[in-house]
């Protein structure tokens, strides 16, 4: 698609020659031969940008200028005049203008300003849409739940959003603290920067040091250049430390400096960088558990727990499945057919994921509904496209009941041996590498790793691609 460019001057033999310079260069050219005739375009069209005389007879440039400011302040303006002079460039710049040129004017010069112009109109336009785009994902009027509990998590953090505390999110694996996460930051003040996150059970202990705060050439072997660390580069941003109770200890002293200093040390590094950051942080495990047991750091968490936003499982709020799963139903219709698009779920498929204690919570049910909407073939889901867990084909029982003998049980070795099982089935359906592993048995990577080695079994330290 051409970009398109107004021009107007009040003199038809330049207006004539810039139409066919522009459109020699590729661009789409309307004219006006009026300050007003081009006001009335604006309202009517929208342009990339506009080249306009400086005097001209009713209008003069400067409404011009101020027509396109108020119509699409994005629009990049371009004063031509033969009577420059210091105070009305400051004057054109004060209100807005991209460029000033004076005539008579070089071609090639001209024709950069253009280019330059309209390759900032372009990117303007790529960041609204990007802008746009968050906003309507992680608005807060997207989040599903009409429940008192959920009800209660989003008035909060909508409160909390364009301030500047550190947040710690609370919840099982699933709820959708990551989500929370995003929601605070881009309708926050700092929507604008980056928004970085680590999981800090997912990455091997020997690399989140170097993944958070960065290092120096020469720190460790292998370290052939500089590194800067995710916090750095998340700067005037919000940093999301996932999972923070899976931190080993030695980590967890350094992400309180960053707490109460507002600085980091690269590894091998000899200065402190400030960083200006808002941290978020998230965790499935009782934190203030984990500080009774000596696993987490007090004055950490009272660091972290400033604002604490815990998010409620799915079971206990059941009021919200069906909402969930309209929304769900309409997320993953998009890749059918119009003729094939799910129209809903039949009640007695309803029922049975309200009576589902959902383990995975929310994640769960979108894992759920989207397998539904793949193998249903009809145009409501039925209890046959549930998985067998809700549809209670092989429900495992809740119940263990002690073999009928009366020898006494090794309840430890038993438990030894159902683990080890496990760990050898997920590491066969990952191909032995140790993150996916985890995944599938809902561990951390750490925990998974000393679980191997306890039962001596062998895994392969690769990222989850």
């Amino acid at each position: 698609m051409m970009n398109s460019i107004l021009v107007v001057d009040d003199e038809k033999s330049l207006r004539d020659f810039l139409t066919i310079m522009l459109e020699n260069e590729g661009y789409s050219v309307d004219t006006a031969s009026s300050g007003e005739k081009a006001v009335k375009l604006i309202l009517e069209k929208e342009f990339d940008l506009v080249l306009t005389d400086f005097r001209m007879k009713k209008a003069n440039g400067i409404e011009v200028l101020e027509a396109v400011k108020e119509h699409n302040p994005i629009t990049p303006v371009v004063l031509m005049t033969a009577y420059a002079s210091a105070e009305t460039a400051v004057e054109a710049m004060k209100k807005g203008a991209y460029d000033y040129i004076s005539k008579p004017f070089n071609v090639e010069d001209l024709q950069l300003t253009v280019k330059n112009a309209i390759e900032k109109k372009t990117l303007a336009d790529q960041n609204q849409y990007l802008k746009t785009a968050l906003k309507d994902k992680f608005g807060f009027e997207n989040f599903v739940g009409s429940s008192p509990a959920m009800q209660k998590v989003f008035n909060l953090i909508e409160k909390v959003a364009d301030s500047n505390a550190t947040i710690l999110i609370g919840g099982e694996s699933g709820t959708g603290k990551e989500l929370v996460a995003k929601a605070i930051h881009f309708n926050g003040a700092r929507k604008n920067y980056p928004f970085i996150s680590i999981n800090c059970g997912a990455v091997p202990e020997n690399l989140l040091e170097s993944e958070l705060f960065g290092h120096e050439k020469g720190a460790f072997t292998g370290a052939d250049s500089s590194k800067v660390g995710l916090m750095e580069s998340a700067s005037k941003g919000t940093f999301f430390l996932d999972e923070v109770g899976e931190a080993p200890l030695n980590i967890q002293v350094k992400l309180l400096r960053v707490l109460q200093e507002r600085e980091i040390m690269r590894l091998g590094g000899q200065s402190p960088i400030s960083v200006d950051l808002r941290i978020i942080a998230a965790s499935n495990v009782d934190l203030a558990k984990a500080v009774k047991n000596k696993t987490f750091r007090e004055d950490l968490f009272y660091r972290l727990n400033v604002i604490p936003v815990e998010i409620p499982p799915l079971r206990d709020r059941v009021e919200d499945i069906p909402l969930l799963t309209a929304h769900f139903i309409s997320k993953y219709n998009e890749d059918r057919q119009d003729e094939n698009k799910i129209k809903g779920i039949h009640p007695d498929a309803m029922s049975l994921m309200e009576k589902y204690s959902w383990p995975g919570n929310v994640r769960e049910l979108e894992n759920v509904i989207e397998r539904a909407v793949v193998l249903e073939v009809g145009d409501t889901i039925q209890v046959s496209s549930l998985p067998d867990t809700i549809s209670g084909d092989t429900e495992p029982s809740s119940e263990v009941s002690l073999p009928s003998t009366d020898q006494p049980v090794d309840l430890e070795k038993t438990l030894d041996q159902i683990e080890k099982k496990m760990l050898s089935g997920a590491l066969d359906q990952s191909n032995g590498i140790i993150n996916k592993a985890a995944k599938q048995l809902n561990l951390s990577f750490r925990s998974m790793r000393y679980r191997i080695q306890k039962h001596k079994l062998k895994g392969k330290e690769e990222p989850d691609s």
